[in-house]
C-alpha cells in the first residue's frame, strides 16, 4: 500500500514540473546549448509485481538413469494360499545311520496258539532218578468180622500149574488193611492178541502267505489289493488275480498282515464276504513307517477275506521294493468237528 501512494506522488510531482517547464518554455525564446554532463542514475525503483505464468513447454528428453535407491521396508505377510495338489511320489532316500537303542517297548499280548504238531519219535530211556523218602504210614483199616470155622480136609496132591485165566471184572473196593509183607514176583504172562488197527485221523491243511511288489505297491482304494509276491500258497486257497483268499475247509483261521508305511498315510480294512472286520490306520511323518494288524476268523466253506484300502488314495500308502515288504498271511488253526 506504501510503494502504491509513493508511487502515485511521483508522478503528480512529475507532472507538476512538466508543466512548469512547459510555461517557461513559451514565455522564453529557445536558446540551445550544448548537452549538459548526464546526471547521476535514479535509484532502483520497487520490484514490480510477478507475472503471470507461461504457457507449459514440450517435455524435455529422459535424463539418465539415476542410482539404485535403498530397499524398501517388508510389506504385510499375505494371507495362507489354498493347498496344492497331491505331487508325484518322490524317488526313496538312501537308508540314514541307525540311531541310538530306545527303551525296551511293553509287552506285547500273547499270540494265538498255533496248530497240534505231529508227534515227535520216542525218546532214549532216562536214567534212573534218585530214590524218594519213605511216605507217611496210612490209617489203620477197619478190622473184618470173623467167619465160622470150617471142618480141615484131607489135604490132596499137588497138581499142575495152570494156564494164567482172563482178567476178571474189577471187584467192589473193600475196607484197606493192615500193610503186609511184599511177596515174591509173580511169573511172566503171555503176550496178549494184537489189537484191531485204529481210524486215520484226516489232517486238514489250508495256508497262504503272500506280498506287494514294486508294480503293485500304492494299491488302487475301495478294492481288494491284489498281492502278486507269492510266498507260501500250496493249497491255492488264495487268488493272485483277485486277492481274495476262498475258505475250503470249514473251521478257525488267523489272518495277519504287515504293511511298510511310505510317501502316504495308510487306512486298511479286512473284510469277510464284503463285511468290514478291523481297521488299521498310520499317519506317514517323514521316513518309514510300519503298521499291522490280525484277528481270528470262523470260515465258512466258500467265504472269502482280503484286504483293501479305505479312505480313498490318500490313504494306500502301502510300500514295497527290494528292501521293505508289505504282506499278509493266513493259516487254518483247528477244523471244525
Amino acid at each position: 500500500m506504501l510503494q502504491i501512494m509513493f508511487r502515485a506522488a511521483l508522478l503528480l510531482l512529475l507532472l507538476v514540473v512538466w508543466c512548469v517547464a512547459q510555461e517557461q518554455a513559451q514565455t522564453k525564446p529557445c536558446i540551445c546549448g550544448h548537452p549538459g554532463i548526464p546526471g547521476d542514475p535514479g535509484h532502483n525503483g520497487s520490484p514490480g509485481r510477478d507475472g503471470r505464468d507461461g504457457m507449459r513447454g514440450d517435455k524435455g528428453d529422459g535424463g539418465e538413469r539415476g542410482q539404485a535407491g535403498p530397499a524398501g521396508s517388508n510389506g504385510h505377510k499375505g494371507d495362507k494360499g489354498e493347498p496344492g495338489t497331491v505331487g508325484p511320489v518322490g524317488l526313496k532316500g538312501k537308508r540314514g545311520d541307525n540311531g541310538e537303542r530306545g527303551p525296551p517297548g511293553k509287552l506285547g499280548p500273547q499270540g494265538v496258539q498255533g496248530p497240534l504238531g505231529l508227534k515227535g519219535n520216542k525218546g532214549e530211556l532216562g536214567l534212573p532218578g534218585p530214590q524218594g523218602p519213605k511216605g507217611d504210614l496210612g490209617p489203620v483199616g477197619l478190622k473184618g468180622e470173623i467167619g465160622l470155622r470150617g471142618d480141615r480136609g484131607i489135604q490132596g496132591p499137588q497138581g499142575p500149574s495152570g494156564r494164567p485165566g482172563p482178567k476178571g471184572d474189577m471187584g467192589v473196593p473193600g475196607h484197606k488193611g493192615n500193610i503186609g509183607y511184599r511177596g515174591e514176583r509173580g511169573p511172566r504172562g503171555e503176550q496178549g492178541d494184537k489189537g484191531e488197527k485204529g481210524d486215520l485221523s484226516v489232517l486238514y491243511k489250508s495256508a497262504f502267505s503272500v506280498g506287494l511288489t514294486a508294480v503293485t505297491k500304492l494299491p488302487a482304494a475301495s478294492a481288494p489289493i491284489r498281492f502278486d509276491k507269492i510266498i507260501y500258497n500250496q493249497q491255492n486257497h488264495y487268488d493272485p488275480l483277485t486277492g481274495r483268499f476262498t475258505c475250503a475247509v470249514t473251521g478257525a483261521y488267523y489272518f495277519t498282515y504287515h504293511i511298510t508305511v511310505f510317501s502316504r498315510n495308510v487306512k486298511v480294512v479286512l473284510m469277510k464276504n464284503g463285511v468290514r472286520i478291523i481297521h488299521t490306520m498310520d499317519n506317514y511323518q517323514s521316513s518309514e513307517d510300519q503298521a499291522s494288524g490280525g484277528a481270528v476268523l470262523h470260515l465258512e466253506v466258500g467265504d472269502k477275506v482280503w484286504l483293501q484300502v479305505a479312505g480313498g488314495e490318500l490313504f494306500n500308502g502301502l510300500f514295497a521294493d527290494e528292501d521293505d515288504d508289505t504282506t499278509f498271511s493266513g493259516f487254518l488253526i483247528f477244523a471244525a468237528q
